[in-house]
């Protein structure tokens, strides 16, 4: 019998290389079909792994077996992948259960033929594991093509992507930014005041076995360091919001006192909409929209969970003009983007993004902006934000508002929020988190005001 995480984590993962689900979506599918919660941690660990070392398992697998994995089987490639990784990464498990459900594997997914060839190139990969084909840490750094297959190969990161992150940064920045890619995240929650004010919260958690730290930069963030949030008995599921810190922090950009009425454009699944609802003290008005079903319903159920009685939800479209008559205090455009700043919260992005997509996906940012630009009142702010790496979702569509919208002018992120810290605010004024600077996913945020008065809070 074929150990049930692995079948579950195959699945996820062919599911994710043929493009019918992300990475998140397809290991929640797969956990469903586990019942122990064993397994369902090691289907979860198995397939996240792969996706985080896929460039270095690819590379092996291709080394052995004389050819590229673009020429073999899916069905087989993803086998490979997850076998590979746990001989690679698991050491306690027996590396002859790990072949042996290959090969059951592999016959299983109807490639009987492919077998052999399964057992004797994992097999190989047991033997060297101690002495693998793969471009070591450089010394020196005249040679760019052996630079760049370390961190692209050894570091399991798109090539194009490294090629720009080394370019811009530096060999020490973007070697610490891809081990900061592959290391697992830590579980980070926002109390919710509304609920529950964030000391009351530790103190609670604490007497359900859950230890939690300070956030270091987000005031009401904290890391779960030991624990597991299924034991929280007794603890209102609303009282605080699972949202990775750096995000956390975008809500701040609205300012202490976001106004009266205030707009959030791409609100799903809800956790800086929620923040927003708790700095308007749930007072006012806070319109929460998204444009997809699925994510309204998600939006919704974080509003409702949270008790943000203040949000009303508009299903609307950024990228159209939006419908309403009304101009809003402040109106945050939470933008849809490449998502090659959180690489290490969802890896499979890595390898579905590719250079080109920067084109499209910036034009559509600027096609927001301008939108959300027209629902802003005099004096308003406008909160431009992406998880993004690359300046040409961030920095340069701050640059092509502004010179498209002399009525508004930047404001500098230290002036917006008592509560930001001077450490995450750039030398342009820009809201920016770095990896390899301040240890959270890459982040941007621009502000943004109307020239006129401002609106009273």
């Amino acid at each position: 019998m074929i150990a049930p995480a692995r079948v579950a984590a195959y699945n996820a993962l062919l599911a994710v290389s043929a493009r019918r689900a992300d990475l998140s979506s397809a290991v929640a599918s797969a956990r469903s079909t586990l019942v122990d919660e064993r397994d369902r941690a090691l289907a979860t660990d198995i397939a996240t792994g792969v996706q985080r070392q896929r460039g270095l398992l690819d590379h092996l697998i291709g080394v052995f077996a004389k050819r590229p994995v673009e020429r073999l089987d899916p069905e087989v490639v993803e086998v490979l992948r997850l076998s590979a990784y746990q001989l690679l990464r698991h050491g306690r498990v027996p590396a002859s259960a790990v072949v042996d459900d290959a090969v059951n594997l592999t016959r299983r997914a109807g490639k009987r033929s492919a077998a052999g060839f399964v057992n004797a190139l994992l097999r190989t990969i047991s033997r060297q594991r101690d002495r693998l084909p793969i471009p070591p840490r450089p010394t020196a750094f005249d040679d760019r093509a052996a630079v760049l297959d370390y961190l692209s190969i050894t570091l399991s990161h798109p090539r194009w992507l490294v090629a720009r992150w080394y370019d811009r940064m530096g060999f020490e920045a973007t070697e610490a930014w891809l081990n900061f890619n592959n290391a697992p995240a830590p579980l980070t929650l926002r109390a919710n005041p509304i609920r529950l004010k964030g000391d009351s919260l530790a103190s609670r958690l604490a007497h359900a076995g859950i230890v939690l730290r300070s956030a270091r930069f987000a005031p009401d963030g904290f890391i779960v360091e030991a624990g597991q949030l299924t034991a929280t008995a007794g603890i209102d599921a609303g009282s605080f919001v699972v949202q990775d810190e750096a995000s956390q922090l975008v809500a701040l950009l609205a300012g202490d006192r976001p106004g009266r009425f205030v707009l959030d454009t791409c609100a799903s699944p809800g956790g800086k909409t929620t923040a927003l609802a708790a700095a308007m003290r749930n007072e006012g008005m806070l319109i929460a929209c998204d444009v997809r079903n699925r994510r309204m319903g998600l939006l919704r159920r974080t509003v409702g969970t949270t008790g943000a009685t203040n949000v009303r939800l508009v299903q609307a479209d950024a990228r159209r003009s939006l419908p309403f008559t009304r101009r809003f205090d402040c109106v945050l455009v939470d933008a849809p983007c490449s998502g090659l700043g959180v690489l290490r919260t969802d890896p499979d992005i890595r390898w579905r993004r590719e250079e080109r997509d920067l084109i499209s996906l910036s034009a559509a940012q600027r096609e927001m902006l301008d939108h959300a630009a027209d629902a802003v009142a005099s004096g308003g702010r406008l909160v431009y934000a992406t998880c993004s790496s690359e300046p040409e979702e961030n920095e340069a569509v701050a640059a092509a508002f502004l010179s498209g919208h002399p009525e508004f002018v930047t404001v500098d992120a230290r002036d917006v929020s008592d509560a930001l810290p001077a450490a995450v605010v750039d030398r342009q004024g820009h809201f920016r988190t770095l990896p390899h600077v301040h240890g959270l996913d890459a982040f941007f945020g621009a502000v943004f005001r109307r020239r006129g008065v401002e609106p009273l809070n």
